[in-house]
């Protein structure tokens, strides 16, 4: 697909990889709308590339309908959806006092990170198929955001790498359903980024997560996510796929 012209729905795009992801489409031509719980993030991010922004809770179909809906009177229906909106949590599931997890830090990471994700691309999806189709009889794309905790997830990391395990699973079948209506999902797994999240730990633990990734030996940068992400939409037989991107980074158990 050419993304010159075409809009696109970000979310999570008011901030780290999304925002990335949001630039790097605007640079190409696209009509970008910024979905992110975060309003001020995402008009910042909005104005400063000639975009629209729509707060946006990807866990409420309401809130997701009335954000699409939104984008579309601006820009248009959408043919291309980033998701990458999503929160991590790391508990184990035994606490030092003998006391298990609690509950619903499981099922809020779950519900934002694996449920958020197919709520927008049901209805993305819904919306996207009624179309015309452009070459190759393709209507969308949609690219979800992973983690390669979702294969070796560390210690604590139950509900982050689950969810994110369901991501990728999901992928597969998705873009199977998908084909009939010309419409592609793959999915990026990144590693270790440089983003604001990474930004708040002691740079210490920043020089040694870097110092742990085979090559090149330094966090990833958010544009490099977001050419991929780019990339994806605009190679047409990309379809159904995990992709890795992390410097051949295997996480060790903590």
């Amino acid at each position: 697909m050419n993304i010159q012209g075409q809009a696109a729905l970000v979310t999570g795009g008011g901030s780290g990889l999304g925002e990335a992801t949001a630039r790097e489409l605007a640079r190409l031509g696209a009509k970008v709308a910024i979905l992110d719980v975060n309003l001020a993030n995402a008009e910042k991010v909005a104005a400063e590339i000639g975009g629209v922004a729509c707060q946006c809770d990807v866990t409420n179909p309401d809130s997701v309908q009335a954000a699409i809906d939104a984008a579309s009177a601006a820009h248009g229906p959408a043919r291309i959806l980033m998701q990458i909106a999503g929160i991590g949590t790391a508990k184990r599931i035994i606490a030092r006092d003998g006391s298990p997890a609690p509950l619903e830090d499981f099922v809020r990471v779950v519900n934002v990170n694996l449920i958020g994700t197919y709520n927008v691309a049901r209805l993305f999806a819904a919306a996207c198929a009624k179309l015309e189709p452009m070459e190759d009889g393709e209507r969308g794309a949609m690219v979800f955001t992973a983690s390669v905790a979702a294969f070796d997830g560390q210690v604590g990391q139950q509900a982050y790498s689950a969810s994110k395990a369901g991501v990728a699973g999901m992928t597969l079948p998705m873009a199977r359903d998908l084909a009939q209506h010309g419409i592609r999902v793959c999915t990026i797994a990144p590693g270790l980024f440089a983003t604001p999240l990474m930004a708040t730990l002691p740079e210490a633990v920043q020089v040694s997560l870097a110092a742990s990734i085979p090559f090149p030996q330094r966090l990833g940068k958010p544009e490099e996510f977001a050419q991929l992400a780019a990339h994806i939409v605009s190679n047409g037989h990309l379809n159904g796929e995990v992709i890795r991107i992390d410097g051949a980074l295997r996480l060790a158990p903590r």
